[in-house]
């Protein structure tokens, strides 16, 4: 009996989370292939070479109008499929020009702007929480919505985040003006946990293979999302039901909001609130480097 090759698509799919990348960076990376290869009439990239990847290139930045980091990513990823996936050298490759990006001045708050975004955030719930944290934290968005329960030590008030940008571990502070509030969110998530425990549901995604190595840990609560969706969902592959943590459109719809709300004419988005957070511990004289 002849088993069919997997598709070239998931074979890039499984290389890609062989070397452990994220899911971002794995539906970027799929995305990207998927549109080189419809750019170059569905012809299989061993067929093809440096000039069709430098007119698809070209092309993403005359016709799409792509930023030169999102340009870069893609090259990034046919870099990828030619030498992890194809096996094929890459010399060529890497002789293309990278876009070069511009180098601009992040937007900033000042101490007054920042006061007067959370005055318009109150009562905005759990989204307004994650804002004001990471004004406190210095966190990324993503960051913060991947915090776990077990990641957040009140007696240190301290915060670990797993997997941030490079796949590096890092501590970062909790703000003591956030434990009170933060406390009380988490027990209306532990009181959610346990109602959907009661009701055979309670579990999330586990990193890598945690969940074989402990099979029930998927429902502990120390794993629960210290942000979870409002939306329960059936995993394909278990039949498990879990939450997955709240979607970053959530909060970023929050913080517009408020930001509108506030008058602030500034392009700001939730990133400005991780540039303020360290411009602010500048300016009063810490160290941000330790």
């Amino acid at each position: 009996m002849t088993v069919a090759a997997p598709s070239l698509l998931t074979q890039l799919r499984v290389a890609i989370r062989t070397r452990h990348y994220s899911p971002r960076t794995e539906e970027a990376y799929v995305q990207w292939v998927r549109r080189f290869i419809r750019f170059c009439g569905t012809r299989h990239p061993r067929e093809l070479g440096s000039g069709d990847v430098t007119r698809f290139l070209s092309s993403l930045a005359v016709d799409a109008h792509v930023s030169a980091s999102t340009q870069n990513q893609a090259l990034a990823a046919l870099v990828f499929l030619y030498r992890d996936v194809l096996n094929m050298p890459v010399g060529w490759l890497n002789a293309l020009v990278r876009a070069k990006r511009p180098a601009r001045v992040p937007v900033v708050f000042t101490r007054d702007e920042v006061r007067k975004l959370f005055a318009r955030l109150r009562g905005g719930g759990a989204a307004a929480l994650v804002v004001e944290l990471l004004y406190g934290s210095g966190m990324r968005l993503q960051e913060a919505l991947g915090l776990r329960v077990k990641d957040v030590d009140f007696g240190a008030n301290q915060i670990t985040v797993r997997g941030g940008k490079g796949d590096r571990d890092r501590h970062t502070m909790l703000p003591e003006r956030l434990q009170a509030p933060l406390l009380r969110h988490l027990a209306e998530v532990r009181r959610q946990h346990e109602h959907d425990v009661a009701v055979g549901a309670g579990w999330v995604a586990l990193p890598g293979a945690l969940g074989l190595k402990y099979p029930n840990a998927g429902r502990e609560w120390g794993w629960q999302w210290v942000f979870p969706a409002g939306r329960m969902y059936e995993d394909a592959e278990t039949g498990q039901r879990r939450r997955h943590h709240m979607h970053e459109t959530v909060v970023q719809r929050a913080f517009k909001e408020a930001l509108r709300a506030s008058r602030i004419a500034k392009a700001a988005s939730c990133h400005t609130l991780r540039h303020s957070f360290a411009t602010h511990l500048l300016e009063a004289g810490y160290d941000i480097r330790t």
